[in-house]
């Protein structure tokens, strides 16, 4: 806990009536970017130093646990006493920021602590321990809801009598919850960094204007500052753009402007310098600098993205438009030949002692996903972007999950998911490299939480859509997918299903209770044959052995599948049997994307044609000579197109406008 000699010297000095919560807005509109609680103290200008704020979940699961805390040390009150923490959007900015969504809407309870940010164990990294409201060294609190029961424990805890609601479901997101002189709360519109009353001092704000819309290496923008009213006096006001890697060398222009007296506004221009050095996107953030006492800033801390336009591309193709062959299979020489003859239950065991040797494979934490994500998903065609695997669609590495909002962002999606496995947080978040990893099997369920040959890039709110439903008889993805990760997740599920002891891939929609069993076997027996590995798996395959020291033998060799559950059961297996069709025979469909016919160059004699649409249906069967037109009367989608030349075969797939 503190440090005795602090709490002694505060309580004797300020005594606990010095500083209240003063407003508190927990549900606000959008995704909560303006959500706040607003601290008072008895006198201005006075030091929070030695203060904190703790969140407590006051509902029965939650067990009155702090979830969110916000160390209140170098910010001090302005000329009213007022102090605020808050979201990205709190206007007038805020003393400090706090995660965006940060505040849960009740019924919960905020504590004005004395001590640190130390002193308190969070729910979300330590569940069992997580510091329990409680009034030692309470100096103010107040438990709320918005139109929630009321949950008597958390008002015990705290010492409160009443839970005060800041509105119905319908009006919690235009009011907060204000203190009135007699102590009690009423919630109307929200008055940040204001005394609720419309009392005190008034600040000339500062806005800051600028088009925040994506800016491209070589873009020249304007930033406006402008006063509520104008100035009695020349205002100068500084400003930085550095961020991260962003820094005074990606931009010129002067940083610095002053208002003229007499005038509410001035503006200065910003280039932003077109290098030559691929530096991945990045973003600039203008924050003004300390502003003179009469001054309050409306807004701050204003981000703009950065295109960076020396991005790499491979040479390879996305999965919509795939390649193959051209990346080479990296997989060490006699990896796999312990396979050779096999067949049944032995092969199975033999895969799986090779892909989960205790001596060779590694495991490492979920936190270390977000770099090998990077990599092993970066989009072909753009190096500062990952492609996400169900929306088919790029996405830029800066737009990441960090906070709670999934909007925009993409994540980490488990193919195999959590609630499936009985892996959930079985690893840690916190990234610590490629050369630390512990040693792994067959039976280290829990490793399975981190294993990236199941996960992949996703769009934030698709993967929450995808959730734990089973594929092909539940989940087939986005309405506009053209299904090129339905081979992807195919073999994806077959590694899994082979990698870890416990995990089935069965026919049918199995329920996730209980853990183990995911469905539908049929489908992705399909799916692996409809949707062949491509170069962009190959490439992820080959990066992810670099890391855990193991491969996905469903990508090297797809039709182990069938050997282990599909047409080929029983049959022993050959990797002869398993040659490269890419390799063998080389041929050019066209025009792709098609309308009403296409061509086929590099044959050399009659070929035989199969076109199957991406549900496995056979749509077209027929022989074709060399460049011959092959009119088409097909429905708009995707197809494959199976190309068949004597002993040599190719798959192709056909985008039909």
């Amino acid at each position: 806990m503190i440090k005795k000699l602090l709490f002694l010297l505060l309580f004797c000095n300020l005594g606990y009536s010095q500083v209240v919560i003063n407003e508190l807005d927990c549900d606000t509109p959008s995704t909560d970017t303006k959500e706040f609680v607003e601290l008072k103290s008895a006198t201005p200008n006075f030091s929070l130093n030695g203060y904190v704020l703790a969140f407590f979940n006051g509902s029965a699961s939650g067990g009155n646990k702090c979830y969110f805390v916000v160390d209140l040390d170098g910010i001090t009150t302005d000329g009213n006493g007022i102090a605020t923490v808050g979201g990205s959007l709190l206007s007038p900015t805020p003393n400090r920021y706090i995660t965006d969504n940060s505040i849960q809407n009740g019924a919960d309870g905020v504590g004005l602590y004395l001590g640190d940010a130390a002193d308190f164990i969070l729910f979300g990294s330590d569940p069992v321990n997580a510091t329990v409201a409680s009034t030692t060294n309470l100096v103010d609190a107040i438990v709320y809801d918005t139109a929630d029961v009321d949950e008597p424990g958390i008002m015990t805890a705290l010492g409160e009598t009443i839970t005060w609601d800041e509105g119905t479901t319908s009006t919690a997101v235009t009011q907060s919850l204000q203190r009135k002189t007699d102590g009690t709360y009423e919630a109307k519109a929200p008055t940040p960094g204001a005394n609720n009353d419309g009392t005190g001092i008034v600040y000339n704000g500062i806005l800051v204007n600028v088009n925040t819309a994506h800016k491209n290496e070589g873009d020249n923008f304007i930033i406006t500052f402008t006063t509520q009213t104008n100035v009695t006096s020349d205002l100068n006001l500084t400003f930085v753009l550095n961020n991260g890697t962003f820094t005074t060398a990606d931009f010129t222009g002067i940083t610095s402007v002053t208002i003229p007296t007499g005038l509410n506004t001035i503006s200065t221009s910003i280039q932003i310098t077109d290098d030559a050095l691929n530096e991945g996107d990045e973003i600039l953030n203008i924050q003004v600098g300390a502003v003179p006492a009469a001054y309050s800033k409306l807004n701050d801390n204003i981000e703009i993205r950065v295109i960076d336009n020396d991005f790499i591309v491979a040479t390879w193709g996305t999965p919509l438009n795939p390649t193959h062959g051209l990346v080479a299979n990296t997989k060490p020489v006699g990896y796999y030949s312990s396979l050779e003859g096999l067949s049944g239950a032995a092969l199975k065991q033999a895969i799986q002692n090779i892909i989960a040797n205790p001596s060779v494979v590694r495991a490492h934490n979920y936190g270390d996903i977000w770099d090998i994500l990077k990599v092993a998903d970066q989009n072909p065609l753009n190096s500062n972007q990952i492609w996400m695997m169900y929306t088919e669609a790029p996405r830029a590495k800066l737009d990441q999950q960090i906070g709670n909002s999934i909007v925009g962002k993409w994540n980490r999606e488990h193919i195999y998911c959590q609630s499936r496995g009985g892996f959930a947080d079985g690893t840690s978040s916190n990234a610590d490299g490629i050369n630390v990893w512990l040693p792994t099997g067959p039976n280290d369920i829990m490793a399975g939480h981190a294993d990236v040959h199941h996960l992949r890039a996703e769009d934030g709110q698709e993967n929450s859509i995808r959730s734990e439903r089973n594929y092909g008889t539940d989940y087939n993805g986005p309405v506009s997918s053209q299904g090129s990760w339905h081979g992807d997740v195919a073999r994806a599920v077959f590694y899994m299903s082979v990698r870890y002891n416990g995990l089935n891939v069965i026919n049918g929609n199995p329920p996730h209770d209980p853990d183990g069993f995911i469905g539908d076997l049929a489908t992705l027996l399909t799916w692996n044959t409809a949707d062949p590995s491509d170069d962009f798996e190959m490439n992820r395959n080959n990066y992810i052995y670099t890391w855990q020291v193991n491969r996905n033998p469903f990508i090297d060799y797809p039709d182990l599948a069938d050997y282990i559950w599909g047409t080929h059961v029983g049959e022993p297996w050959f990797s002869t049997l398993s040659t490269d069709e890419f390799s063998q025979l080389k041929v050019t469909m066209y025009p792709n994307p098609a309308k009403e016919y296409i061509m086929i160059s590099g044959l050399t004699s009659v070929a035989k044609i199969e076109i199957y649409a991406m549900t496995g249906v056979k749509v077209y069967q027929g022989d074709y000579n060399n460049n011959d037109q092959l009119n088409l009367n097909l429905a708009s989608g995707m197809y494959m197109v199976n190309v068949k030349e004597g002993d040599k075969t190719t798959v192709k797939k056909l985008i039909i406008k």
